[in-house]
């Protein structure tokens, strides 16, 4: 990782300078205003074949929790990626795409929810899909009636990194001790136990972390196998792989470096699945907004943008980001004074505030600023606190979609 913060804001200026130039950009703000995202899936599409490439032997599954916009899955679907699906809905953007066509959810999706409703099972089930995550006996109990529906089940495992943006093993997940039991039980009343899943947790800046839950993770299943005299089928390394957002993280080939040794050896003996959402889509979507207001406060200059942590800036909220945000002059390389101003969004709620101290010119109402690096966990996690709209998305690049495909999601 050679990349400075200094060099990484020039890289993500020059990347929203270029976007903004383009015909499709101009008018995609012509046509809806502000505030948009602007999506660009050929971005989704070059992150998959990153991926591919650096973990070849790996089955990736998109978690479609990270973005749901119909281009992104049908980019993805027509790449050959798998999914990862966690609801009912997200299930149904899929079969609207045809991914479920031919009876392939068995194959193309898998169900990495921990906790699941008896329907919500019911339903995933009746549109093909057969692999699913459980973390504790309750949740096992459920799938007993489906025990000759060709079921098989991943225990999810907790590894703490409190350093990540999101540490998920903190709501889900078991340690060893507990997974065992749970293969125990399932033995007992006929469920097949394939193997194990974990999440090292989301944004997470540390591929020595990834490395050591496999290693811990690869022991359990060996250690399991001689003590039980049975196999296991499918380690599922989940997600984290890091974006750089404000500052630089490590690449995700210094990842699938850190990784790989073990994984080449595995990949002899399991079928290795991921489950990455954040990687693929991050960068695939910059944010237009506009200055609504501006004030002087005794903090100093504050800006009022048309779009806050209740919308697309939900990620600040739900995610820690600290997002770029770029003057459309400083794009175009305008000079002049600089004052360290306030971002704040357009609600009522004095929380609604995107960031402090940022750099920027002198701006009016009316001026535009950019975001990069909006594609993950914005559009998704947004409300309509307020009653305002939800953020327009405005597709840059073309996608084909399958005949007769409708879109659920907009």
């Amino acid at each position: 990782m050679n990349e400075t913060p200094t060099d990484l804001i020039e890289r993500r200026r020059r990347e929203c300078a270029t976007v903004m130039k383009t015909d499709a950009a101009r008018a995609a703000v012509a046509l809806h205003g502000t505030p948009v995202l602007l999506l660009d899936p050929s971005i989704v599409v070059r992150q998959y074949t990153r991926l591919r490439d650096a973990l070849p032997f790996v089955r990736f599954h998109y978690a479609v929790k990270a973005c749901a916009h119909p281009a992104v899955i049908a980019a993805l679907a027509e790449e050959g990626c798998d999914f990862d699906v966690a609801s009912g809905e997200e299930i149904g953007l899929l079969d609207d795409h045809g991914v479920l066509d031919g009876g392939d959810g068995a194959e193309r999706v898998i169900h990495t929810h921990p906790i699941k409703k008896a329907v919500e099972i019911r339903e995933a089930l009746a549109a093909g899909i057969r692999t699913f995550v459980v973390d504790n006996e309750t949740e096992l109990e459920k799938f007993r009636e489906h025990r000759r529906a060709g079921v098989r089940l991943l225990v999810r495992l907790a590894y703490r990194s409190p350093h990540a943006g999101s540490d998920l093993s903190s709501k889900f997940g078991v340690d060893a001790d507990r997974a065992a039991a749970i293969v125990t039980r399932a033995d007992a009343v006929g469920l097949t136990v394939a193997g194990f899943s974990f999440h090292v947790g989301s944004q997470l800046d540390d591929p020595a972390r990834f490395a050591a839950a496999i290693h811990d993770t690869a022991a359990l299943m060996t250690r399991l196998e001689v003590e039980r005299g049975r196999r296991f089928t499918v380690l599922d390394i989940g997600g984290g792989f890091p974006v750089a957002y404000d500052r630089p993280v490590a690449e995700l080939e210094e990842v699938a470096r850190a990784i790989r040794p073990a994984l080449t050896s595995l990949a002899e003996h399991y079928e290795i699945l991921a489950e990455p959402g954040r990687i693929l889509v991050a960068e695939s979507a910059l944010l237009v907004t506009s200055i609504d207001g501006l004030a002087d406060r005794p903090d100093g200059r504050w800006f009022y943008l048309d779009d806050g942590l209740y919308g697309s800036y939900s990620n600040v909220l739900t995610e820690g980001v600290n997002p770029l945000v770029f003057a459309e002059r400083d794009l175009a390389g305008a000079t002049g004074p600089r004052i360290s101003a306030t971002l704040a969004g357009p609600t009522c709620d004095s929380a609604d505030v995107i960031t402090r101290g940022a750099d920027m010119p002198e701006l009016r109402i009316g001026d535009l600023v950019v975001s990069p690096a909006m594609g993950a966990y914005t559009s998704v996690t947004a409300t309509r606190f307020n009653g305002r709209p939800f953020t327009p998305v405005a597709v840059l690049t073309p996608v084909r979609r399958p005949a007769g495909a409708m879109s659920r999601l907009t």
